[in-house]
């Protein structure tokens, strides 16, 4: 599900090895090219800030480290820094309306990982744990949710009634919010009970906005069971994001197109949740979260169409 490699020289090699063209021809048009030259690059849309920035560290080749001196592209994988090349305060940061937690698979590979774009884009609201070092959340199950589908998985716009059955006491106690009239009950009656109804759905809106944190597992989706079964997420609310199609380079083989990099989950939950569950219009607030993934989408994609694969 999670994987990605920020080594664009060594990306391209890879890519052109079998290619009509040199790297340096390739490299030559790459500087040429933008995102907008693609006319089905789906991430074209996106409002991001100016990628000025990766355009020059990647002419710059690789770069050190801030704090372990590891030679890295764009971005220490391991310290969840940006590299000497690349300024902190050129890259941009987002503001989330709650705190993600990601549970990275230990097998999982550093390199390979979107998840710590996250870390980097919106560092005051991640957490990124290393499995099995994570925290007890049973005791907040009522304000956190897990995103992972499966059969009693639920959409976002459904989180507020679904979460009211983890709180402490409910907002509706009332047996009249639930129960159904009975057909001949006075139309007086009928109206009444709609009332309660609706105050009800109201009400579990409300407290569905009151969700905390959210947790998204970061690893392969044949990695996923040992960290889905740990007893410390069991009965969590779980969320499916079923509309959504991958953009992912590294998308597994045999597996829907819906699965997605940790990332672009992250994108699109909080863009869902943005809408269903806050009820505001959606104006770009989140696409600076694949700041990273949309530069990597288009170098990737022009190296394949450079190397003559596309």
């Amino acid at each position: 599900q999670l994987t990605m490699s920020l080594n664009s020289s060594t990306l391209l090699n890879e890519e052109n090895s079998q290619g009509p063209k040199s790297n340096t021809e390739c490299l030559e048009s790459l500087q040429l090219q933008t995102p907008s030259s693609f006319q089905d690059n789906p991430l074209q849309q996106l409002q991001l800030a100016s990628q000025e920035v990766l355009e020059k560290a990647k002419k710059s080749g690789r770069s050190k480290c801030p704090r372990c001196s590891s030679s890295r592209m764009f971005y220490c994988y391991t310290c969840f820094v940006p590299v000497e090349t690349v300024p902190t305060e050129e890259i941009p940061t987002v503001k989330l309306p709650l705190k993600i937690d990601i549970i990275k698979h230990p097998n999982e590979t550093d390199g390979k990982s979107t998840a710590v774009h996250a870390k980097l884009l919106a560092p005051d609201h991640v957490t990124i744990y290393k499995y099995p070092c994570i925290p007890e959340y049973k005791e907040k199950r009522h304000e956190i949710a897990l995103i992972f589908p499966g059969p009693n998985s639920v959409s976002v716009k459904d989180i507020a009634f679904h979460l009211q059955k983890y709180t402490k006491k409910g907002v509706c106690d009332n047996d009249n919010c639930f129960r159904e009239p009975f057909l001949k009950q006075a139309k007086t009656e009928l109206k009444e009970e709609e009332k309660n109804l609706n105050e009800c759905i109201s009400s579990n809106r409300i407290e569905g906005a009151r969700l905390k944190k959210i947790i998204f597992i970061d690893s392969t989706w044949n990695q996923t069971n040992k960290i889905i079964t740990d007893e410390r997420l069991q009965g969590l609310l779980q969320i499916e994001l079923k509309t959504r199609k991958t953009c992912f380079w590294r998308h597994q083989k045999g597996k829907p197109d819906t699965y997605l990099s940790t990332i672009e989950a992250i994108y699109y939950f909080l863009v869902d949740y943005h809408q269903e569950i806050l009820k505001e219009n959606y104006k770009g607030q989140y696409d600076n979260l694949l700041f990273f993934f949309s530069f990597m989408y288009t170098l990737i994609k022009n190296a394949k169409c450079c190397a003559g694969k596309e």
